[in-house]
């Protein structure tokens, strides 16, 4: 009876010790797997908080949740699953879909520095086609962020794929899940700082007045709007960099492999060229070079179907 007590015990520690093997696992691939994906998730705390702004501002953080719990299923329950089936039925999917994710990260940025630049016009719709109720306006804004956050959810999931494709089963679906959640309460609950952040200073503004207090409330207050921008146009750059990156290894993939290795070979003379910053130079040259390449992708897309639009992002007048 002590004996079949014991060998039981040894088995649960056993199981316990691999659990704990697959958790370590779970966690070291998920930071490794997180780092590919986070020029996506920038972006994605980038792009969200303007999908909140037509909304009342007691409604901000309710929209911020709805959107935020949208995203976590979609990503859970929808796209992991999706994901895995894929990998395992047809895996020779998951390239072109990767190089599909970088074509339309590379024309969304692109357009956005289009727009910046003002070569093309931000296509607004029309007056008359937006909903004025309250209430419509809420769900209007909450049905558009979770398009476009389906899709960067999709782009962060097979990106997080194709870092783990090789490990076992259960490691695979770990990290899945640990991205999708880490992901989901990081972007928003940045976002949601972000959103409030102004009402926040503000009210330590009007409490404390001349105090300290109520000049960092001031500051946050100022602060507000050059952060929203600063941050913009860092998810645009961190777009391009990701979709540089994900059209040259698919490329490299098929058997073209030249983009790849002459930047490559440019980030090398880089880094060797000032040997104590080697390797930011190195990072800071291939990520340059990849957005460029994006930029330019991403500017003929854009470009054509600013003419299939007919006119609606032409030029802006100056």
């Amino acid at each position: 009876m002590s004996y079949g007590i014991l060998a039981f015990l040894d088995d649960i520690a056993a199981l316990t010790k691999m659990a704990s093997a697959s958790i370590d696992d779970i966690a070291a691939q998920s930071l490794k797997a997180s780092s590919k994906s986070l020029g996506v998730v920038i972006d994605d705390a980038a792009v969200t908080p303007k999908y909140v702004t037509g909304v009342s501002p007691r409604r901000e953080l309710p929209s911020i949740f709805r959107i935020a719990k949208w995203s976590l299923f979609n990503k859970a329950v929808i796209i992991t699953p999706a994901v895995l089936l894929l990998s395992a039925f047809a895996p020779w999917i998951i390239t072109p879909l990767l190089m599909l994710g970088g074509l339309y990260l590379a024309f969304e940025g692109a357009e956005k520095v289009l727009e910046m630049t003002g070569l093309i016009a931000h296509h607004e719709p029309a007056k008359s086609d937006q909903p004025r109720d309250p209430q419509a306006i809420e769900d209007a804004t909450v049905k558009s962020a979770i398009r476009t956050d389906f899709i960067l959810s999709s782009e962060i999931m097979v990106l997080t794929m194709s870092q783990v494709a090789e490990l076992e089963m259960v490691v695979r679906v770990g990290v899945m899940l640990a991205i999708a959640v880490m992901f989901t309460l990081g972007v928003y609950g940045v976002v949601a700082i972000i959103v409030r952040a102004d009402d926040f200073g503000l009210a330590l503004a009007r409490r404390f007045k001349d105090s300290f207090l109520g000049r960092m409330g001031r500051a946050i207050v100022r602060t507000v709007p050059p952060f929203l921008k600063a941050l913009t146009v860092v998810g645009t750059l961190a777009m391009l960099w990701v979709g540089g990156s994900l059209l040259l290894h698919g490329l490299a993939h098929y058997g073209y492999a030249g983009p790849e290795h002459w930047i490559a070979h440019m980030a090398d003379l880089a880094s060797a060229a000032v040997p104590a910053i080697g390797a930011a130079l190195d990072w800071f040259v291939t990520a340059a070079l990849s957005g460029v390449l994006a930029l330019a992708v991403g500017g003929v897309v854009a470009g054509v179907l600013t003419l299939l639009r007919g006119g609606k992002g032409a030029p802006a007048a100056h």
